[in-house]
């Protein structure tokens, strides 16, 4: 049981840093901060999901993708698409020439729903299409990639031009995609009006309790044996391929899990933004992915969630005040930490820690020691 527990939240430290993390989502922020921010901060947790994906991939096997936004879309996507087919029934859209499918799909003279589409009339269809679907496209291009020792820079590139490609693509289909626009309008889930003070308040605490559970369940990959290959394949690649192990096949299973974490962060932002278009796709938000990894820490979990709420929020703050200027920000904090913190928040934290627990060390054991020139109290007389 003990080993369990320690497999799951990393041994007495680890539960009370989760027990911190989920204390100031759960209740810290939802009692100082209004719903419109909020919100705000539920759809920055839901890019979490993207850096946690990125602490295995980059952080823990060695491997940077710079396209993890076509996973996070393509889970937006999935379930823009029941949230669209939901709102396009026939009452609502008597209007159009062809009542029944998506008002884009009318402007450009579709006149029926495409086959593709049509599974995504169904819930239990699309939330497992949320997961599988990012980690099919990731299974396909890991094995044609890592099989034959792609890696590095290269990979980097690839999947930056994965990210291009799919974006371009959603881009010049407007009619069966929404274009450039994306797919807007969506208001309700089974009925359940997700635009309502209520229900931002239900699909925060969803997003802080699916995140936590991904925190744990990564935690229980990383403590196994898994977590120790993936460092050692990091380390050195060569030896561990040399001791009879398929190098190739631990990759791509690393990459199809951050893509399955990407997916259902990409559901979660519609859910609670509202609508998905290609600029979430695109090259820009998946290197942003990255900075938020690194910035929190890209070997430290809870540091890849930290990471992402601090640069989303300054973010926030910052283009409100300075809007010109946010991107020349954003590419100083990356080099900056790159430069004078590699490890990030996480390693900031650690570096402290080693620091002080010396001194408290020391404090604790001198307390403990009698002052000198004191004369020990003598004992009571026994009777």
């Amino acid at each position: 049981m003990k080993a369990i527990y320690n497999r799951l939240f990393g041994g007495t430290t680890g539960v009370v840093q989760l027990g911190i993390l989920a204390a100031i989502l759960m209740i810290v922020l939802p009692l100082s901060l209004d719903i419109f921010r909020l919100n705000l901060v539920g759809k920055y947790l839901t890019y979490a999901f993207v850096a946690l994906g990125l602490v295995l991939l980059w952080g823990k096997a060695g491997v940077l993708s710079l396209g993890q936004g076509v996973f996070f879309g393509l889970g937006g996507y999935c379930m823009a698409m029941f949230l669209k087919l939901e709102a396009s029934d026939p009452i609502s859209t008597k209007i159009q020439s062809t009542p029944g499918i998506p008002d884009f799909m009318d402007w450009n003279q579709i006149t029926q729903l495409p086959a593709f589409w049509m599974p995504f009339k169904s819930l239990p269809f699309t939330l497992l299409a949320v997961v599988v679907v990012p980690s099919i496209v990731a299974f396909v291009l890991g094995v044609a990639m890592f099989k034959r020792r792609v890696g590095g820079v290269y990979f980097a590139i690839i999947t930056q031009a994965l990210a291009l490609i799919l974006s371009l693509a959603i881009d010049g289909n407007q009619g069966y995609t929404g274009g450039r626009n994306g797919i807007t309008d969506l208001r309700t889930l089974l009925g359940w009006d997700i635009r309502s003070s209520h229900a931002q308040y239900l699909l925060y605490f969803t997003t802080c309790g699916l995140l936590v559970l991904a925190i744990v369940l990564s935690q229980w990959m990383l403590s196994g044996k898994l977590g120790k290959m993936l460092l050692a394949m990091r380390d050195r690649e060569d030896r561990v391929r040399f001791s009879g192990y398929d190098v190739s096949m631990f990759k791509v299973f690393t990459f199809c899990f951050a893509a399955a974490l990407s997916g259902v962060g990409g559901a979660l932002f519609v859910l609670q933004v509202g609508f998905i278009s290609p600029s979430l796709v695109g090259i820009v938000p998946s290197i942003e992915m990255v900075i938020f990894a690194a910035v929190g820490g890209r070997v430290s979990l809870l540091g890849a969630v930290y990471g992402t709420l601090l640069v989303n929020t300054g973010k926030s703050l910052f283009s409100e005040n300075f809007p010109q200027l946010w991107l020349f920000a954003m590419g100083g904090l990356f080099i900056a930490v790159v430069v004078l913190f590699p490890n990030g928040l996480a390693g900031v934290v650690e570096l402290i820690r080693k620091k002080v627990s010396p001194f408290l060390k020391n404090l604790r054991t001198s307390s403990t020691l009698p002052t000198s020139g004191s004369t020990p109290l003598p004992s009571p007389d026994k009777p």
